[in-house]
């Protein structure tokens, strides 16, 4: 029987063992989808416990705790930082086939030195061991970001922030890492919210430009594309749970767009198209500043109205939705494809249904750089060992694995980082066995070029972000 997550953890063959221990394990991170806070990291602060760095804003972890009976007092709720640090440490035990037991003790031997497992009996001392490093200056954001081996991250931004500390920690000599933000309008996509208005106004506000019609607001968003660009934002990131594909011509567009602003209800056609004609034309901007724009594609939010009403969103009661999207996206890709202005382009499945989908529908638009079109990796619940290699098997079945642009956090946590471990062993693993099965030759030159490629060359030749050096 083999130790509990050892040196060799997750890697079952002779050829996985070097490829990760070789290749994978010290190539370093570039991070170019996480949800940290850019003022966190630039003030460079500083966590008094582990309840604060390690369970506040962790939707994982609440799903986790609700799912086991705990109040939600202890989740979200007024209990002591240490109440809701016991109550996770008894429930860790009965995650047994769960990636976040997995992830918790990959984080607590990785960044505290800690190796026993977590449960009720060891909760009280690993609480002290790990409060007690947190207290030392080796624990600052910036310092756990330069522990973890990351180069370049990209946090997620909307299209109104004055990026000020993005531009902060550019001006910073002493912090190395590239943290850049992203693009995501999605206010700008929901003409059927409610504070949509109130989204137009602003931007207007902050531009400059009125816009009192349909080509106003997208004078608007290319305005703030540029201002993102110049502070070194080189992709975009859309939210898609609908239907997004209805063509309409121009004039009723703007006819929509004006009803709107009115106050005047609209059709779920009338979203659709007018989400259509934001994002061909978004699309175009992109393409021309030579960003990569990312889909994520099938998330089913809010499904819990009261705790809605009660805790707000993004509070772990979203699920996968199933709503049918490939000729909406075949659409949309084409008419990008067909005016010369597709841009690089990051496909995101949260239903796993449609892996085959995206892997083939990649396959219909790419040309121009090694892997333009992407299968992005698996995404949220997807985000686990079976979700992982399933991805994996499909983008080498019906496209290029080696073009991959690999592993992202996706996450609020500074201590996420060890999911790159996590995917390495997975991805390593996977090569190996198809290794081992004498489905592909040892041929460690190769395979330790592709390795390295999926774990950070890949994504930082793609994105093109200035003085980065791919690592050999």
């Amino acid at each position: 029987m083999k130790a509990f997550m050892d040196e060799d953890f997750l890697l079952e063959t002779y050829v996985a063992k070097t490829l990760y221990h070789e290749y994978a394990k010290d190539m370093p991170i570039f991070d170019y989808h996480c949800h940290l806070s850019a003022k966190e990291i630039a003030e460079n602060v500083s966590f008094s416990n582990m309840t604060e760095i390690w369970l506040n804003e962790d939707h994982y972890k609440w799903r986790a705790l609700r799912s086991n009976g705990i109040s939600e007092e202890y989740i979200t709720g007024n209990q002591t930082d240490k109440a809701k640090f016991d109550k996770w440490a008894e429930m860790v035990p009965y995650l047994i086939g769960n990636p976040l037991y997995h992830w918790t003790h990959l984080e607590l031997k990785r960044y505290f030195g800690i190796t026993v497992p977590l449960n009720k009996e060891t909760a009280d001392g690993i609480w002290e061991q790990c409060n007690t490093v947190l207290r030392g200056k080796r624990f600052t954001a910036q310092e756990l970001i330069n522990r973890s081996n990351v180069k370049a991250l990209c946090t997620t931004d909307d299209p109104l922030d004055d990026l000020r500390y993005h531009k902060q920690l550019q001006e910073n000599d002493q912090f190395q890492v590239k943290v850049l933000p992203t693009f995501r309008p999605d206010d700008a996509l929901n003409i059927e919210k409610e504070s949509f208005s109130d989204f137009v106004g602003q931007l207007a506000d902050v531009t400059g430009i009125l816009i009192q019609s349909f080509d106003g607001l997208v004078d608007g968003l290319e305005s703030r594309v540029e201002y993102f660009h110049q502070a070194g934002c080189r992709l975009s990131d859309h939210s898609l749970e609908t239907e997004f594909y209805l063509e309409a011509d121009a004039d009723e567009i703007n006819s929509i767009f004006k009803r709107r602003l009115s106050g005047q209800a609209l059709t779920q056609a009338d979203a659709t198209k007018y989400k259509t004609a934001v994002l061909r034309a978004l699309g175009t901007i992109y393409s021309e500043r030579e960003w990569a724009m990312q889909l994520h594609i099938g998330g089913l939010r809010n499904n819990n109205t009261l705790k809605m009403e009660m805790l707000g969103p993004d509070k772990g009661f979203d699920s996968m939705g199933d709503f049918n999207y490939a000729e909406d996206l075949s659409r949309l890709l084409d008419s990008l494809e067909y005016s010369n202005s597709l841009p690089k382009t990051i496909l995101y499945n949260l239903n796993p249904r449609d892996n085959y989908m995206l892997g083939s529908m990649i396959g219909n638009f790419q040309g121009e750089r090694p892997g333009k079109i992407q299968f992005g990796p698996a995404w949220w619940f997807n985000d686990q060992r079976d979700g992982m290699e399933e991805q994996m098997k499909v983008l080498a079945n019906v496209g290029l694995l080696s073009r991959f642009v690999g592993m992202l956090t996706d996450s609020r946590s500074l201590l996420s980082y060890t999911r790159h471990e996590y995917f390495r062993r997975i991805l390593c693993n996977l090569i190996g066995n198809w290794v081992e099965n004498g489905e592909y030759p040892e041929d460690y030159g190769t395979l330790g070029e592709i390795v390295k490629d999926i774990c950070y060359n890949n994504i930082e030749n793609y994105l093109a972000i200035e003085s980065y050096e791919t690592i050999g």
